[in-house]
Order: structure tokens, then C-alpha cells, then sequence
């Protein structure tokens, strides 16, 4: 599979998770199986680009 298609792919499969609402990153890993096998080292990059490109937006919840 041609790189560049791929990485859209996987960019369309996060947003598609994302726009359900809210998630992290091993949900998003985890609702994303059904349709693509994607690692944390893979999402997390992606999930930078699309936040530097306005995509989504990131915040922080503090845990207890």
C-alpha cells in the first residue's frame, strides 16, 4: 500500500473515532481495531500532526 494512502487512512480512522466524542490514545487504539491495526507509536504522531493542524484539540484531565 502506497505510504502517503495509508497515512491518510490512519488519520481518517482516528478523526472517525474522535468525532464520537472524546477519547485517548489506548481507546482510541482500541476502537480503531475493528477497521485498522494501529500501535501507539503510529497514533500518537498522527494525533500531533492533526492537532498542529487544527484538527483536534488536546487538554488535560488530572487523574486522583
Amino acid at each position: 500500500m502506497d505510504a502517503q494512502l495509508k497515512r491518510g487512512i490512519l488519520d481518517i480512522c482516528a478523526l472517525a473515532v474522535l468525532a464520537k466524542g472524546d477519547s485517548y490514545g489506548y481507546q482510541i487504539i482500541k476502537d480503531a481495531s475493528a477497521a485498522v491495526e494501529i500501535s501507539e507509536s503510529t497514533l500518537y504522531p498522527i494525533l500531533k500532526r492533526l492537532e498542529a493542524g487544527g484538527c483536534v484539540g488536546v487538554y488535560t484531565v488530572e487523574h486522583n
